[in-house]
């Protein structure tokens, strides 16, 4: 490109490493939420098609101090108790209860991402009849799978290793497909187990 004074622009080094930083910043604090809001805009569109009332459970947080200076923004807050899950809701009349997880391991998922109090969580919802499950994302496969929560409860409990085996997802979990609408077809994942 050439300015009006005839000069072309030289693009200055600090400039390429200052964009390529702010890229690869961009990209890995986007990895885990993608997943998030890939399953927020499923459960928007089950919810505007009268599919399944399913939401985003909210993180519980006690706000100490807020700056109004800014207009209204949090400046000091702690959480008030640990979270269950991360989302919950109705589907075909029955209560659904899941975490969604992400892995950048290629042959298993590290157990060290899941909470003993989401352990005890999904099994009460199981003891009183619910439907509960984990959403499980490969990054680096680009596959998103569904896991019936009895299974990673077992592993949790009684493994022998710290992790899930990859070929357990393959062999018992369900292949969730990705699409526009909705993004993630995991309802059709859910038919498929507990809905036969």
């Amino acid at each position: 490109m050439r300015y009006p004074n005839g000069k072309t622009y030289q693009k200055k080094e600090s400039d390429n490493k200052t964009e390529k930083t702010h890229r690869t910043l961009l990209s890995a604090a986007n990895r885990g939420m993608s997943l998030e809001e890939d399953i927020n805009l499923s459960n928007d569109y089950y919810r505007d098609m009268g599919i399944a009332l399913i939401n985003k459970r909210p993180t519980p947080i006690n706000i100490v101090k807020v700056d109004y200076s800014k207009g209204a923004r949090i400046t000091d807050a702690y959480f008030e108790k640990q979270s269950t899950t991360d989302y919950n809701g109705v589907y075909k009349g029955r209560y659904i209860d899941f975490e969604a997880k992400n892995t950048k391991s290629n042959t298993a998922f590290p157990l060290s991402n899941i909470s003993e109090h989401q352990i005890v969580h999904l099994k009460n919802v199981l003891k009183h009849g619910g439907i509960a499950f984990f959403i499980i994302s490969f990054q680096m496969k680009d596959e998103i799978y569904l896991l019936d929560a009895s299974f990673v409860i077992n592993f949790y409990e009684h493994g022998d290793r710290k992790s899930i085996p990859y070929e357990v997802f393959k062999k018992d979990a369900v292949l969730i497909k990705q699409d526009y609408a909705p993004r993630l077809h995991y309802l059709d994942a859910v038919d498929q187990l507990y809905f036969k």
